[in-house]
């Protein structure tokens, strides 16, 4: 379970205040496969790096009793001096995985070939979510955090990434982002939607999404 209590989270640019949470306190149960809603700059993930920790709130607290995952994509935890297999080795020791196996498996799955002997700062955006997914999939996390990572590569790489995860999801649970409502049906049970600095669980995946389509109209 992940557990908010009176979360606030804004932001502040160029004399403007933008609030992410207003005073956030909900549960994210686990055994669930969770979808984040939203409109374009609502917080969503904003949301999901205070989720994976990557991101502290301004005041409350966020409990964690499951192994999270960081966002699948985020390559902001990436040290870019550092080589693709040296970044591979520091997390798995991060997380008591062993090294070797870590870095064949993210070898095999991301295809970045010799890049990955190169600092991560020579690397394109897709290079690095290919990274980023292949080392979040070499980990067993308990729920894993998807912002739109299927979206990288080739249509050939997309339907490896779902195979791998379809793979995952039979002993773990995902919190996802996605604006596909198809994807949204397809991997979620029940659903959240952020709007107005506000989060707002639902049960029924399709009562929220018919809210979603709602406040977009507004």
């Amino acid at each position: 379970m992940i557990e908010f209590q009176d979360v606030r989270k804004t932001y502040h640019l160029k004399g403007v205040t933008k609030t992410i949470l207003k005073g956030l306190t909900a549960r994210f149960p686990s055994g669930k496969n969770i979808g984040i809603l939203g409109h374009n700059g609502a917080g969503k993930s904003t949301l999901m790096r205070l989720i994976a920790g990557a991101e502290l709130p301004d005041s409350g607290k966020i409990k964690r009793n499951v192994k999270v995952s960081w966002p699948l994509g985020f390559k902001g935890g990436f040290a870019g001096k550092m080589t693709g297999i040296e970044n591979v080795r520091f997390v798995a020791r991060m997380y008591g995985e062993d090294t070797e196996r870590m870095v064949q498996f993210v070898e095999d799955f991301s295809e970045l070939g010799a890049s990955m002997s190169l600092p991560i700062k020579t690397y394109s955006s897709g290079m690095k979510a290919r990274l980023a997914f292949g080392v979040s999939m070499a980990v067993n996390f308990e729920c894993y955090l998807i912002d739109e990572i299927t979206a990288v590569g080739d249509a050939r790489f997309k339907r490896k990434c779902d195979k791998v995860f379809e793979t995952k999801l039979k002993h773990a649970n995902i919190i996802m982002i996605s604006h596909a409502e198809s994807a949204i049906k397809k991997l979620c049970d029940a659903a959240c939607l952020l709007h107005e600095g506000e989060l707002t669980m639902y049960d029924s995946v399709d009562e929220a999404l018919a809210q979603h389509r709602k406040n977009q109209l507004k």
